[in-house]
């Protein structure tokens, strides 16, 4: 298994950086496209690499930091999913963003992703629901219970209301963690309270 590769990138295209060693041994390495963005021919980079044994092909995967690395084995775990479209989720989403989705359980972002579809929105949501609850991001109790349907009767109809404004689960969540004391006001309350919120991140 090879761990991690460090070397000089020798050439840039769509999906994959080809990475020479000192040994002057080049390693074609695919990586998610906003690594591939950070790197440049002729700079020297360090990659954490998984590798991919198919019986037509041993491939490489590779990534700038140990965050997008420990996602990508975590969706690998899940079934129906390949390395490919592991990592054509990473090229779509960061890391916190997903496990807010998950956390949320919000079907709509998770659709989104390329080579996602319903059922395996699903899977993901069942696989992964006791693996990411204490990674990415802040998800104190009353957020967790509120995130996952516990909150008050005013929360819930305030983010359904939210959700048919066409806002996802993934971005009302975290607009709720920045009103001040929100389970306790009325729905039209956190309603007025959430758009001057989203009004103000345009």
């Amino acid at each position: 298994m090879i761990g991690s590769i460090k070397g000089k990138v020798a050439y840039l295209a769509n999906e994959y950086c080809l990475l020479e060693t000192n040994s002057g041994v080049g390693y074609r390495v695919f990586m998610p496209s906003a690594h591939l963005g950070q790197l440049a021919v002729g700079m020297e980079a360090r990659v954490h690499t998984y590798m991919a044994v198919r019986e037509d092909a041993i491939l490489l995967f590779g990534f700038l930091n140990q965050e997008y690395y420990n996602l990508f084995l975590l969706l690998l775990g899940v079934s129906g999913v390949g390395p490919k479209v592991a990592l054509g989720i990473l090229s779509a989403v960061k890391p916190d963003d997903f496990y807010l989705a998950v956390q949320s359980r919000d079907l709509k972002v998770l659709t989104k992703l390329p080579g996602i579809g319903k059922k395996t929105a699903e899977r993901l949501l069942l696989e992964l629901k006791d693996k990411v609850g204490g990674i990415g991001g802040d998800s104190d109790s009353g957020f967790a219970d509120t995130a996952f349907g516990g909150g008050s009767a005013a929360v819930d109809e305030a983010i359904e209301a939210l959700c048919a404004l066409g806002y996802s689960n993934s971005e009302i969540m975290p607009a709720l963690k920045q009103i001040p004391n929100y389970a306790e006001l009325s729905s039209e309350v956190i309603i007025k309270q959430a758009l001057k919120l989203f009004a103000g991140r345009k």
